[in-house]
């Protein structure tokens, strides 16, 4: 915690969770005695404490003012001039704000609580938030609820009732939001410079976009240049908004390719007929969901990107992404060495993150948890 960490987990603590509340601010002291920090308690969680300050300084509304204010403005410096209105405003432990997102999509933000404790303080959030928000173009915000196998919902906090779909923009690009039955708050936003870069790598080339969701790797691809992208997602409903996506991006989806396939079956049935791609990209969602699933996780990278690189062209681009928390850079880059991939030759030319507006804390590695290799 002395380096920034913001978590104390529940086995840590030696007393003080019998009758807290969650969301309740409490001291936490070091065997000592010595003023640590103070947080929000969310005793039924394994994260029993996440710090918001050092030493015995309040969280109070000054202190909300100063985060979000930070959060937007640092927002408005980095986004400046991109044409991108759909981006990520307030991100949790790395806006010193543990267990809070808010995403903007357009005149739309969404609201997500991680935890107990976070979402009692979502009002704290919204009085301070809301009149800043207005001010950058946005008319309704949200509480989105139900993202654990529960249906989700939105709850309006502030404005007119959201849509359920709408559009926004990211580097110029629209595409449509389903704000209610999309991933996360609606869309990857973490993604975002990732799809650009791949963009720019696609033209004349031959793509494959294997858990392409809503295809915006593919829409990238298409308007970088590719001579032709094929899209593999096991759920149809994702090709259909992907198809919506890349017309309202200007582009014919029927010049392109959208199979429903599991994957590993897709890229078994292209080695055996021969099929080779220039750049390929493969994000699939976690594999890691917590600690005991690492070694089952990391069989699974091994296996999947061994079979990608068995249908790359021999001077192609593989790009290999990773959300699972779980799995740290080392380990994953380790499922692409010489033995991961058999022998092939590839070298790693970049490893990124996600954007900007993600920011995370040098002693906090969970929050690095999106991997983006780009392969050579």
């Amino acid at each position: 915690m002395q380096r920034g960490h913001p978590w104390v987990w529940r086995e840590a603590i030696e007393s003080g969770l019998d009758g807290a509340s969650p969301g309740e601010e409490v001291q936490v002291l070091a065997p000592n005695g010595a003023a640590v920090g103070r947080g929000l308690i969310d005793p039924a969680s394994p994260i029993a404490v996440r710090m918001w300050t050092r030493g015995r300084d309040p969280i109070d509304a000054n202190l909300w003012q100063a985060r979000i204010a930070a959060a937007i403005s640092m927002r408005a410096r980095l986004l400046e001039g991109t044409d991108t209105d759909a981006f990520r405003l307030v991100h949790g432990e790395g806006d010193r704000m543990p267990g809070l997102v808010v995403d903007r999509y357009a005149s739309v933000a969404i609201v997500r609580a991680d935890g107990g404790a976070a979402g009692t303080r979502v009002p704290d959030l919204v009085d301070v938030l809301w009149p800043r928000a207005k001010a950058m173009g946005v008319r309704s915000l949200a509480l989105r609820t139900g993202d654990r196998g529960e249906a989700s919902h939105l709850e309006p906090l502030r404005g007119p009732p959201p849509p359920d779909t709408l559009r926004a923009r990211e580097h110029g690009v629209p595409f449509e939001v389903d704000l209610v039955e999309g991933q996360k708050t609606g869309a990857f936003l973490d993604q975002r410079d990732n799809r650009r870069r791949f963009g720019k790598l696609a033209d004349g080339r031959r793509v494959l976009n294997l858990f392409s969701y809503t295809g915006g790797f593919s829409v990238s691809a298409a308007l970088g240049g590719a001579v032709h992208v094929t899209s593999v997602d096991i759920a149809p409903r994702a090709h259909v908004t992907a198809q919506t996506n890349f017309r309202v991006a200007g582009l014919d989806p029927r010049s392109h390719a959208f199979a429903v396939a599991d994957v590993l079956g897709y890229l078994k049935s292209a080695r055996d007929q021969r099929e080779a791609w220039d750049l390929i990209v493969s994000d699939p969602p976690s594999f890691a969901p917590n600690e005991r699933a690492l070694p089952r996780a990391l069989s699974a990278y091994r296996t999947l990107h061994r079979s990608c690189v068995e249908v790359l062209a021999p001077d192609g681009i593989f790009c290999a992404g990773s959300c699972s928390s779980h799995v740290d850079a080392n380990a994953f880059l380790a499922t692409l060495d010489d033995v991961a991939l058999a022998g092939r030759s590839l070298r790693i030319l970049e490893l990124r993150g996600a954007g900007s507006d993600h920011p995370t804390l040098a002693g906090f590695p969970e929050g690095r948890y999106l991997k983006f290799a780009v392969l050579g």
